[in-house]
């Protein structure tokens, strides 16, 4: 199992009231897009919508995907404040955002261990709507694994060098039907 340092779950940051609010508002000032991946010479639309947003130099790759900036939103910004209260030293220049449209959507087995997140990022994901299971498994340990429900308003807190020893994926869970939100906060490094 990780070691607090490297993982803690925070339920409930935001009340009822601000879960509600916060995901009617991130479905209206979100411009949610479908991006397509390619796996094994097949291009395949990804399993979920997805939007990136943070400071203007923060362009960040993954999955072969350049993503550009968006400019922060209102709903983003009031987040953003409400995790960096709870993260001391830490401060974040960017969100990539991920909507579940129900159980079928998905994220596949992955560490957020890019180049421009520097050698133990702090990644703060926030979510909003369904609980969905989140699984973890060890890279060099096969029989080392484990789930966390994420519960709305929740926060999860990855960092110190977390993503060099676990990966991650959010699973299909065909019986849930309903929507989801997920921030997942990042502060990419500025290019020199």
């Amino acid at each position: 199992m990780p070691t607090a340092e490297q993982l803690q779950y925070h339920p409930g940051l935001f009340d009822v009231n601000e879960q509600f609010a916060l995901f009617d508002a991130l479905q209206v000032e979100i411009p949610w897009t479908q991006t397509h991946i390619t796996l094994f010479g097949k291009t395949h639309p990804t399993p979920r919508l997805t939007a990136w947003h943070g400071d203007p130099h923060c362009i960040y790759t993954y999955s072969g995907v350049v993503n550009q900036p968006l400019p922060w939103t209102p709903s983003l910004l009031t987040i953003k404040t409400r995790i960096e209260s709870l993260t001391p030293g830490a401060t974040f220049n960017c969100v990539l955002l991920n909507f579940y449209r129900d159980g079928s959507d998905k994220m596949g087995w992955h560490s957020d261990d890019e180049k421009e997140l520097g050698p133990n990022p702090c990644i703060a994901s926030v979510s909003f709507g369904s609980t969905r299971r989140f699984d973890f498994k060890h890279k060099t340990e096969a029989n080392n694994k484990f789930s966390i429900h994420l519960e709305s308003g929740s926060l999860l807190l990855m960092q110190g060098d977390m993503q060099h020893h676990w990966l991650h994926q959010i699973p299909a869970q065909k019986r849930i039907s309903t929507p989801r939100i997920n921030l997942t906060f990042r502060h990419i490094l500025v290019p020199e």
